[in-house]
């Protein structure tokens, strides 16, 4: 471009008010993350309408993530082709299409594919959200801004198990999908009408299709997320399934990194991780990913499986949490106009940590309050991590970059979140085994406390009118369920405080960021 024209990009300013253009990208991307894990507590009633077993069900769910996984990473290169904003328009309204789809399914077939379609287009959702704020907003106001995108990136995974749960109870699972279709239509209404790309973007040339380099992503991330979604069902590498989609995955994985580093044209430039802020800021994200998911998926399966809560109030564990998000993060914002960056980010993990270690100390009667206690603690130091993780990821990242950055930021946060997901109900089984093997040993007739448990449950049977030698056998048989009722409480309780473990190690790498406070203006955002 020639040097008026040059000028005239860094003078642009969006026509619109920026914060109106923030909330109306945002809702689209709230819209596709609530989708990621509000089907979980459904899973069981889409079984049953559908006549499949649960196994079979969750292919609904393994579809949507295999789909959306791949398109995230190669986002920044179908905005090229289309354009930012068309495309964005189009991955709107097919995802709106595709949930209404999606809820009008009358086999698991079709919910499948539809399923598929869906993850596709609102793969594309996330990482335009993301670019669209950053080439709105100048560097000085992107943290603000990215308090209002963190609504949708750390709320929605804690609102999807509470609004489905409820829906799914109080009408039908097919709704879970109808509720899009309003949203997806004012979203797409308003970013038609306030979004339009800077010039920049405008004068952006296609890179071509680099059929080689898309393969190759295709093959290493679906596979992946096969193998991570279904693993735990496969009992891991013990099934030769598992094992293949991880060759798979590695093979594609470790084959797309070495072609985009020679290709001419790649379809993702990786040269975006040179920038040493973007490289960490990627890593405390996808480490920050795997706890957020992980825990949201702990903390309602612990109340289900272990309290016998239903799918509604094990939900509504996770709503305080939401809430004290959103009231910190302007304060997370103010904050750091004040103190470095880094610091604010470490502090977020640390608090993170001492909320996860409160939280493995579990015990099988808690109650409902305590519950909500360890979750709004868990999720008050997120709020101290997305908006500084991804103001500092972008503070020195040229412009040209910003749509591949966009991509690669969104699918480190969702793959190390299915990563997290995976390796922390495969730990809780794996502990849980641990520990029912440890305390098998005491449980024999030799040991006096066994023996007054049994008496004691003995007793209270023939208080309710048993009679004969079945009283025996059943006192025996309740103490056998508490006994792997606390073999299980002790395996949630050691995945807690791995994830704590995770948070602190990560702390130390946050003082290898820029010390730069995130409303100073960046200079390669220029």
């Amino acid at each position: 471009m020639s040097e008026p024209s040059d000028h005239a990009a860094e003078q642009w300013k969006p026509a619109y008010n920026p914060w109106l253009i923030a909330v109306v990208v945002t809702l689209a991307a709230f819209m596709e993350i609530l989708d990621t894990t509000i089907v979980n507590v459904a899973l069981p009633h889409i079984a049953g309408s559908l006549s499949s077993s649960s196994d079979e069900a969750t292919w609904a769910l393994t579809s949507y993530l295999v789909a959306n996984g791949i398109v995230l990473t190669i986002s920044g290169w179908l905005s090229d082709i289309f354009g930012r904003k068309r495309y964005f328009i189009i991955c709107i309204i097919m995802f709106t299409v595709c949930s209404l789809l999606c809820g009008l399914a009358q086999s698991l077939t079709e919910l499948i594919i539809f399923r598929l379609m869906q993850g596709f287009f609102g793969g594309g959702l996330q990482p335009n959200q993301q670019s669209i704020i950053l080439d709105t907003f100048p560097p000085a106001k992107r943290g603000a801004a990215f308090g209002v995108a963190a609504i949708a990136t750390v709320v929605a995974p804690v609102l999807g198990p509470t609004l489905g749960g409820y829906i799914t109870d109080q009408v039908s699972w097919r709704w879970i999908f109808f509720l899009n279709i309003p949203v997806g239509a004012i979203a797409a209404f308003f970013v038609s009408v306030l979004v339009e790309d800077p010039p920049w973007e405008k004068n952006r040339r296609s890179r071509g299709i680099d059929y080689i380099g898309l393969a190759l992503i295709t093959l290493g991330l679906g596979c992946l997320q096969i193998m991570m979604d279904r693993g735990e069902d496969e009992d891991w590498f013990q099934s030769n399934f598992i094992c293949v989609m991880a060759l798979l995955a590695f093979l594609g994985i470790l084959g797309a990194i070495g072609w985009l580093l020679i290709a001419k044209k790649p379809i993702v430039h990786l040269a975006v991780f040179k920038d040493r802020n973007f490289a960490g800021g990627c890593i405390m994200i996808g480490a920050m990913g795997s706890i957020l998911y992980a825990s949201a998926v702990l903390i309602p399966q612990f109340a289900q499986s272990i309290l016998m809560y239903t799918a509604t109030w094990a939900g509504l564990i996770l709503s305080p949490g939401g809430i004290a998000v959103i009231i910190l993060i302007p304060i997370v914002g103010r904050l750091m106009t004040k103190i470095q960056t880094r610091y604010i980010i470490a502090a977020g993990f640390t608090i993170m940590g001492c909320a996860l270690v409160y939280s493995s100390t579990l015990v099988p009667d808690l109650n409902f309050k305590t519950l909500v206690y360890m979750r709004t603690f868990q999720t008050a130091g997120l709020a101290f991590l997305f908006v500084p993780i991804s103001t500092v990821a972008y503070l020195t990242l040229p412009r040209e970059l910003n749509g591949d950055g966009a991509a690669l930021f969104a699918m480190f946060r969702n793959v190390f979140g299915s990563i997290g997901i995976s390796l922390s109900t495969a730990q809780v089984t794996q502990r849980s085994q641990v520990h029912q093997s440890y305390l098998s040993q005491w449980a024999s007739p030799f040991n006096q406390p066994f023996q007054a448990l049994v008496a004691q449950y003995e007793q209270a049977l023939r208080a309710m009118g048993r009679a004969g030698a079945a009283v025996h056998d059943a006192a025996v048989g309740r103490v056998y369920q508490v006994f792997r009722m606390q073999a299980a409480v002790l395996g949630y309780s050691d995945v807690f405080f791995y994830c704590a473990m995770i948070s602190f190690i990560v702390v130390p790498f946050c003082f290898l960021l820029s010390p730069k406070r995130g409303s100073m203006q960046a200079g390669g955002g220029h």
